[in-house]
């Protein structure tokens, strides 16, 4: 079971997310509206993964991860992203991301992800 911070502007893909997170068997300990506010939550609450969007005001997912690789380079960051945001997504991997889901969520495919990631 892996402790998971939940980041996206849009709190209807929040709720998806921990949704499909905790019929996993997950546990969800913090939602992020934004890349300040998850990097300020991840310090707090240490999840064992991050889901992040790429495209939030204030702070992207890009800007983030490398924010929060820079306080902890062993940090497991999986990216969410949109059709068509393949060069952001590419970004995010080389900042230090590991894997990446797309929108619309697919509990399998998000499964399939952690899985991988987690092992």
């Amino acid at each position: 079971m892996a402790r998971i911070l939940v980041t996206d502007d849009a709190a209807f893909m929040r709720m998806q997310l921990k949704n499909i997170f905790t019929s996993l068997g997950h546990e969800v300990v913090g939602e992020a509206e934004n890349g300040k506010v998850a990097i300020d939550l991840y310090n707090e609450l240490k999840p064992d993964l991050v889901s992040m969007d790429i495209t939030m005001p204030e702070m992207n997912g890009v800007e983030a991860v490398k924010e929060i690789k820079k306080s902890d380079p062993k940090a497991t960051i999986v990216m969410c992203s949109a059709m068509g945001q393949q060069q952001m997504v590419l970004e995010a991997i080389q900042a230090g991301a590991k894997d990446f889901i797309v929108k619309p969520f697919d509990q399998e495919r998000i499964q399939q992800a952690l899985s991988k990631i987690l092992a």
